[in-house]
């Protein structure tokens, strides 16, 4: 009977938490089948451990274990040069607009945003993740990553200013290559005219 109980505790607890320790695990791992191995193994390690969960939130208590189940992953699995592509279709929701220069804009703008994510180093992104897509506080965060509040803070600051950069150069990069394109299509259309 005891043993019952015990399921449906940890069930309560941290079922609720699926898609946020997916997305953690998205983000970190970055690759869509990696984040599902990491979250079922975070799970059975939750399990394991969960008599010593003595709390009345299972997010950041199980947000950790996914952290950690992923950083022994990443270090268990990947090379530093092996990367994937990032699924937009998986991490971005389209609000639904009948306008089709603001769906374009606006998907622009989360490709972007995307891509600069990519980027940060996985210490950042993780904070970022965390506090942006999860919304934790800044204490829970702490929690999760095992750092003082403050470095949390630097974290974000820091990672804030990295993906506003990466955005404004991708953005520049972008209005060149489109600048230099109708270029090329002026001087083709005065050719063939």
């Amino acid at each position: 009977m005891q043993t019952e109980s015990k399921s449906v505790d940890f069930e309560e607890a941290f079922l609720p938490h699926r898609d946020a320790a997916y997305n953690l695990a998205r983000w970190l791992t970055r690759n869509e089948h990696d984040a599902e191995d990491v979250v079922q193994e975070a799970y059975l390690r939750a399990l394991k451990f969960f008599h010593k969960f003595h709390g009345s939130d299972g997010r950041p208590w199980f947000l950790t274990i996914v952290r950690h189940t992923c950083y022994s992953w990443l270090k268990r699995n990947k090379s530093p040069e092996l990367s994937y592509e990032f699924d937009e279709a998986l991490h971005l929701r389209e609000a639904d607009e009948s306008d089709p220069e603001s769906s374009l804009l606006r998907n622009t703008q989360q490709q972007l945003i995307a891509q600069a994510m990519e980027k940060l180093p996985v210490e950042f992104r993780q904070v970022m993740v965390l506090r942006e897509l999860e919304e934790l506080s800044y204490k829970e965060i702490a929690a999760v990553a095992g750092i003082p509040v403050g470095t949390v803070m630097s974290r974000l600051t820091r990672a804030r200013k990295k993906l506003q950069a990466s955005i404004s150069e991708q953005h520049s990069v972008r209005t060149t290559r489109t600048s230099a394109q109708l270029a090329v299509n002026n001087v083709s259309a005065e050719v063939m005219s």
